[in-house]
């Protein structure tokens, strides 16, 4: 059952304490290390079969969930044993039944297939698990297996009214398992229980901190980058403008920033974006290249082309750039961490649904070193070093917008007239939900022109015009997303709005499908 392990490089903050999470494939995994950041604690996630070499370095570790059952063949496996005793341990659901069936005890299809509620009984048990647990407590379970028997070695320290094996503790071991989901809001205490195990069991102080953050990647820049210059291609975005913010603290001058206009940006968008970074003291060049993309996505209309076609655009744009400054070693880029996670996952390359917004090609092309100041965070912690360093709240605050823009919010060929219907649409659209306190409750939002047209009557007139379509989520990292419902009123109004304002429009509907079966953007 076990699987040779590769190993993979550890990121480099050795200064930090630091817990080790092993994915074993479960859509929860991320959510496993978000709820332990946010305990000021730095984690790091490893699929089980591209284990680091020095697990001395880490506090603890965490065997995440998995849709897999232990029982099959080729289950992911790694040996348990290897890690009980050395270090704290605690089992999630699979990681859970992993260690009790390579144990000795039995794993069983559940006779109650226990997905969602339930609500777990300590019964006055004791155990640095449960410290200031409410008995009784809410638990999420999600498992078609359970454990039935346990080991002679292995205590039964909670379950619930269809478990009778919820949680165990193995005797003089700082080894847990449990087979509801801590990490998910469901479970109401859930925080309290992986906050036990972090500080109680793994004796964790916390020093996971944006100041702590900060102060260290401004030294390891210095460190790593020294008397280098280094460009950087701000899109506008969160990720690109802390990237810069922290370069800039660490090299100053040295620091040269590329924005680029594809003719696809939102209205104003260009000049809002270079006003706000040279007032924060970023030495930044606009360029408008508008011409060149509309020249390259002349009549293309399948979404992967129009992509292809943006990113080979903008790569010969920014190259065009940089050769105008001397002396560049090295690219900056603002990968954050579900894209390092991405690279090395349990599952390998996902299939290509589109092609990622992120434009690659550049550091190959340019002979560049890659530097990556955020590629240990999360996007919410992207967010709170921004605010940590005072960056502008309109721009922190924004919402994603994707890398080839507007260019996939207009279904079919690309024109300038097609671009300045959406760029109206998409403002008033924007401006609205701003204007009515609803922009911060959306993950993300924004206008799309569809690719038919459709009869309307204004005044005593026949009009055959487009069709756009709203769109609005909730979201906590984009993989998955839920269409929001606003209110009736504002859709009115809107609608009203940009069928008055906007030549070219007499429709608007609104987009209430969600993420899965459909995507966020449309192309």
């Amino acid at each position: 059952m076990e699987k040779k392990n590769k190993s993979v490089k550890i990121l480099p903050l050795p200064m930090h304490e630091a817990i080790l999470i092993i994915d074993f494939g479960s859509q929860y995994t991320q959510l496993i290390a978000r709820r332990v950041r946010e305990l000021n604690v730095y984690c790091e996630i490893h699929p089980y079969n591209h284990l680091p070499d020095n697990i001395d370095k880490f506090q603890g570790v965490i065997f995440s969930g998995g849709p897999s059952s232990v029982r099959d063949n080729d289950c992911p496996s790694i040996n348990t044993a290897d890690f009980r005793g050395k270090l704290p341990v605690l089992g999630i659901c699979y990681g859970a039944q992993l260690m009790a069936f390579q144990a000795g005890g039995n794993v069983a299809p559940s006779e109650i297939r226990e997905y969602g509620r339930a609500h777990l009984s300590v019964n006055g048990t004791k155990s640095e698990l449960w410290n200031t647990l409410s008995d009784n407590s809410q638990v999420w379970m999600s498992h078609a297996d359970t454990i039935t028997t346990v080991p002679e070695e292995f205590e039964v320290i909670a379950q619930t009214e269809s478990v009778k094996v919820a949680a165990f503790k193995i005797k003089n071991e700082d080894t847990y398992g449990v087979q509801f989901h801590p990490e998910v809001v469901h479970t109401e205490q859930g925080k309290v229980v992986l906050g036990n195990f972090l500080f109680g069991v793994c004796n964790c102080t916390g020093d996971w901190t944006p100041g702590s953050f900060i102060q260290e990647t401004i030294e390891n820049l210095q460190s790593q980058l020294g008397n280098d210059k280094v460009i950087l291609g701000l899109s506008g975005g969160v990720d690109s403008g802390v990237a810069a913010m922290l370069l800039h603290k660490a090299i100053g001058k040295n620091l040269h920033c590329i924005f680029i206009d594809n003719g696809l940006l939102r209205k104003n968008e260009f000049q809002q974006v270079l006003d706000a970074y040279q007032h924060m003291g970023l030495q930044i060049t606009g360029v408008n290249a508008s011409g060149s993309f509309y020249e390259a996505l002349e009549g293309i209309t399948d979404p992967e082309q129009k992509r292809k076609a943006i990113g080979r655009v903008f790569i010969e744009e920014f190259d065009k750039q940089a050769h105008e400054i001397e002396n560049v070693k090295w690219l900056a880029q603002g990968t954050i961490y579900p894209d390092v996670i991405e690279s090395v996952s349990v599952k390998g390359p996902s299939a290509t649904i589109k092609s990622h917004h992120n434009v690659g090609g550049l550091p190959e092309k340019m002979k560049l070193k890659v530097v990556e100041p955020l590629k240990t965070l999360f996007k919410d912690e992207v967010r709170r070093m921004g605010a940590e360093m005072g960056m502008d709240p309109s721009l922190l605050n924004r919402h994603p917008f994707p890398g080839p823009g507007l260019g996939i919010r207009i279904l079919g060929d690309i024109t300038p007239s097609k671009v300045k219907i959406i760029q109206e649409v998409d403002d008033i659209y924007i401006s609205s939900l701003i204007k009515h306190d609803l922009y911060d409750k959306i993950w993300q939002a924004g206008s799309i022109l569809l690719s038919v047209r459709s009869v309307g009557v204004m005044g005593d007139e026949r009009t055959y015009e487009n069709v756009v379509s709203l769109r609005a989520v909730t979201s906590t990292d984009g993989m998955t997303a839920d269409w929001y419902p606003l209110p009736y009123d504002f859709l009115r109004q809107v609608s009203n709005d940009i069928i008055n304002r906007v030549s070219g429009v007499n429709r608007v509907v609104y987009d209430i499908s969600s993420k899965p079966p459909a995507t966020i953007e449309w192309e």
